[in-house]
């Protein structure tokens, strides 16, 4: 499969062409992303596959595992393909519990640049996200300080380009006025839409909005209508929410992960399903957003 064979076509993120089917490698560490995977030859596996099927956008943090994620892809993938697009995001750490309390001061932000730069064996990182807020949501503030030591390593080329990760639009709109953001990455799916009108300003402004969680993450999601659209097609549920996410918006980018190189083909065939007229209409009623 070639890269023009993936779903949805491709999407521009600054400079960067990539399809707007990618892979999130999340779910390559261990129970709750914390600690070792249970097969690491499954995990490598995965990626390797990933990158046979066209996929060119992976999204990774050197806080997954801690660091386990950024290892894996190191080792399945390096030297990458020229092609090979990785997107990080800074901003949080784990403690030993296995929580994820933030990490955002200037001096932090630029430690875990550098802790990402090492793990993953390169010389400059593709697109950094600044994760702002909480596990689903943004959390109203400032992010002038955070942003400006990324912009910072961004002019010094450790950074190609700079996104962003749980942020509303007064947070946007702050962060451009310090450098170029080329992707919003906030928790949407078909049942969670309370981004909407970001997903439709970033659309209009040529930002990719990267949709994390778009199968409902640690809660799966749960609609009547959407299962009856399913069946209807007789098609999973996690297809034809895949497929209406492409649907929805231009701007979309699909990043699903799994720790199944068997998932990944279905998702990827699930994310190809044609949704008639009626489907449509159908699940753009589907919706919680509050």
């Amino acid at each position: 499969m070639t890269q023009s064979a993936l779903p949805g076509g491709d999407y521009r993120l600054g400079d960067l062409t990539v399809p707007r089917f990618g892979y999130g490698a999340m779910q390559l560490a261990g129970p709750g992303v914390f600690g070792p995977p249970k097969d690491r030859a499954c995990a490598v596996e995965v990626l390797r596959t990933a990158v046979e099927l066209g996929i060119r956008h992976i999204d990774t943090a050197d806080f997954y595992g801690p660091h386990v994620t950024n290892e894996i892809i190191r080792e399945a993938l390096a030297p990458y393909p020229q092609d090979l697009h990785l997107v990080t995001k800074v901003g949080a750490r784990r403690d030993e519990q296995g929580g994820w309390p933030h990490a955002r001061t200037p001096a932090e932000l630029v430690e875990q640049v550098h802790d990402n730069l090492r793990r993953l064996g390169l010389e400059a990182l593709d697109v950094v996200n600044l994760r702002v807020g909480g596990f689903d949501a943004a959390e109203p503030g400032s992010i002038a300080e955070q942003f400006g030591a990324l912009a910072e390593l961004r002019e010094q080329g450790l950074i190609r380009h700079l996104g962003l990760s749980t942020v509303n639009a007064e947070q946007l709109a702050e962060a451009q006025q310090i450098a170029p953001v080329v992707c919003v990455q906030n928790f949407y799916n078909i049942a969670n839409r309370r981004d909407e009108a970001l997903v439709r300003s970033t659309a209009q402004q040529g930002i990719a909005f990267v949709p994390y969680f778009p199968l409902g993450g640690f809660s799966p999601l749960q609609s009547e209508t959407l299962d009856k659209v399913a069946a209807r097609l007789e098609a999973t549920p996690l297809a034809v929410s895949l497929a209406w996410l492409l649907h929805h918006s231009p701007n979309l980018l699909l990043i699903p992960g799994t720790s199944s190189a068997r998932h990944l083909r279905e998702n990827i065939a699930g994310a190809a399903l044609e949704l008639p007229a009626d489907a449509v209409t159908e699940l753009d009623a589907v919706a919680v957003t509050a």
